[in-house]
């Protein structure tokens, strides 16, 4: 999982497009479990595919703009948000598509309702994580690297630089604070 390699690539990547193909060899096999774990989440006639989001995502984190990457995990976590923001940006755009439905309460772990794949809950995931975000940055951020890059508890708290105590405490919060603002959101 720590591959020194990679954190070297990632400092010295720029417009370099060599540095830029060895990246793309060293982590697609890693992005592509990632970006099977977000589908397995998703609808199953979900028209966007696993390869599809990957590259999406990898062109968005490569892109024209040279990003200072600190390390392996912080590209991941980018990439964990990239992903999430294309599937948030596709659910969008599906339910500008269709507009309309009724909404519903839906009683049920609030992981759980992403897991769902109804456009319409996804984005007010999505908007109660942006809310969570403003309100506890720190509690959203375990949100996107527990749920949306699959870390573990001691992965995420290695990342952030705090304890796995500190972790939990926080993945406690989120999904409480996410249940119940969802809870606002969904009509009956």
């Amino acid at each position: 999982m720590s591959d020194p390699r990679i954190t070297q690539i990632l400092q010295g990547l720029g417009g370099d497009e060599d540095l830029q193909h060895e990246l793309l060899e060293s982590v697609y096999d890693e992005l592509k479990v990632m970006a099977r774990r977000h589908m397995a989440q998703e609808r199953g006639d979900h028209t966007l595919q696993a390869t599809a989001l990957v590259n999406e995502a990898y062109m968005r984190l490569v892109g024209d703009e040279p990003v200072p990457w600190e390390n392996r995990a912080h590209f991941f976590a980018a990439a964990a948000e990239s992903m999430r923001r294309i599937l948030i940006d596709h659910a969008r755009k599906k339910g500008r598509q269709k507009r309309g439905g009724d909404r519903r309460r839906v009683a049920m772990d609030v992981l759980e309702l992403a897991r769902e794949g109804d456009e319409q809950d996804i984005l007010a995931l999505d908007e109660a994580l942006t809310r969570l975000d403003t309100d506890d940055p720190r509690a959203a951020m375990v949100v996107r690297l527990r749920f949306y890059a699959g870390l573990s508890v001691e992965q995420t708290a290695r990342v952030m630089g705090v304890s796995e105590r500190t972790i939990m405490r926080e993945w406690r919060f989120a999904r409480a604070s996410l249940f119940r603002a969802l809870g606002d959101e969904v009509e009956e």
